[in-house]
């Protein structure tokens, strides 16, 4: 009853019960989070209390303190991406570890922390985690930082150094170069010495995006974005494209690309890409395409730690920074998704408890 707010705030009915079920109960706290009990809209995200129980061996409790938005968020909320229903939603968040499972030798109660890529369920006050996907937190880096840039940063790490690795003098084209992941990796691209190019679609977000590593800005609203590359790269194309657009970039991206060169297709925000016949790949130089996600680069402890270390080494030294530009109440995650679906939000959003 000690954490629930003491036993004289209860009615005699409710203090029967937790007497008769003492063992149990005191084992179970209340807490709210954000659920789904069917995909669609907005409008099926579902503020409830949920029961969370002391931490299973292997699990630590973690009070959230600042949780992250992204846009498989919304491929979760969808059914793009299915989940098992109901469900939690989210896939990213930081906070202090409020209980440790047996067994736990990555975190102590205290620690501050942060993780991203799952389980889902990071729309909660407080949730039961395992406690080998926490990462812990440097102590010069805030909890609204790091829910802003866990899944966006890892995902621009995991892009940049291991899916294909940015050296000094690439040509690179990073779509929607003023979202999330975008505003990462073109820092972290000019930074590595690659001539950055990004795409935007609008005005404000072309300066946004040259504020951040863009060495050309190119607006996909008014313009070509596949001529505009070979202009800029000589006739040459890109060694690379990062594609989190999906069907409406997908093909001008391939054409975007030098001989050899490889293009990586990590989001589907205009939609799912369509089939595409192998053949072409070969008539248009012998490309690579490759569909990677967090997860699969992050199940390895040890590859966790290793990205997280250079994510944590980019924030740290000022050559990443972290842009929260929105900032909402958790329970109104729904005007969150609507806004991220209009293209209305700039850099990283988060989504307070």
């Amino acid at each position: 009853a000690a954490r629930c707010g003491g036993w004289k705030s209860l009615p005699n009915d409710t203090l029967w019960v937790w007497w008769k079920n003492y063992e149990k109960l005191k084992e179970i706290i209340v807490t709210y989070a954000i659920r789904i009990h069917q995909p669609g809209g907005p409008e099926v995200l579902s503020w409830e209390s949920v029961e969370l129980p002391m931490p299973a061996a292997g699990e630590a409790t973690v009070r959230h303190l600042a949780v992250g938005l992204n846009f498989i968020d919304i491929y979760h909320r969808t059914g793009l991406y299915p989940l098992p229903l109901p469900a939690g939603i989210g896939l990213e968040a930081a906070g202090v570890v409020e209980a440790v499972g047996a067994d736990v030798t990555e975190v102590k109660v205290g620690d501050r922390v942060a993780y991203a890529g799952g389980p889902v369920g990071a729309y909660a006050e407080a949730r039961n985690i395992p406690a080998h996907r926490l990462l812990k937190l440097p102590d010069s880096i805030s909890f609204d930082t790091a829910a802003a840039m866990m899944l966006q940063g890892l995902t621009a790490a995991y892009l940049l150094r291991k899916t294909y690795r940015v050296q000094a003098g690439d040509a690179v084209l990073i779509h929607a170069a003023a979202g999330g992941v975008g505003l990462l990796a073109c820092q972290w691209a000019k930074a590595l010495g690659a001539t950055v190019i990004g795409t935007v679609g609008s005005a404000a977000k072309g300066e946004l995006a040259k504020a951040h590593g863009c060495d050309h800005v190119i607006n996909y609203s008014n313009e070509n974005f596949t001529q505009r590359v070979r202009e800029i790269t000589g006739g040459e194309g890109v060694a690379v494209v990062y594609d989190g657009v999906g069907k409406d970039t997908f093909m001008g991206s391939l054409d975007s690309l030098r001989p050899l060169g490889m293009m990586v297709s990590y989001g589907n925000a205009s939609g799912p890409v369509p089939p595409l016949d192998l053949i072409l790949l070969s008539q248009k130089g012998s490309l690579f395409v490759t569909r990677p996600t967090i997860m699969s680069y992050t199940a390895k402890r040890a590859d966790l730690e290793a990205l997280g270390a250079e994510l944590f080494e980019m924030v740290g030294s000022g050559k990443v920074k972290v842009e929260v530009n929105q900032r909402y109440a958790l329970k109104d995650a729904a005007q969150a998704h609507r806004d991220l679906e209009a293209r209305q939000t700039t850099g990283s959003t988060i989504l307070i408890p």
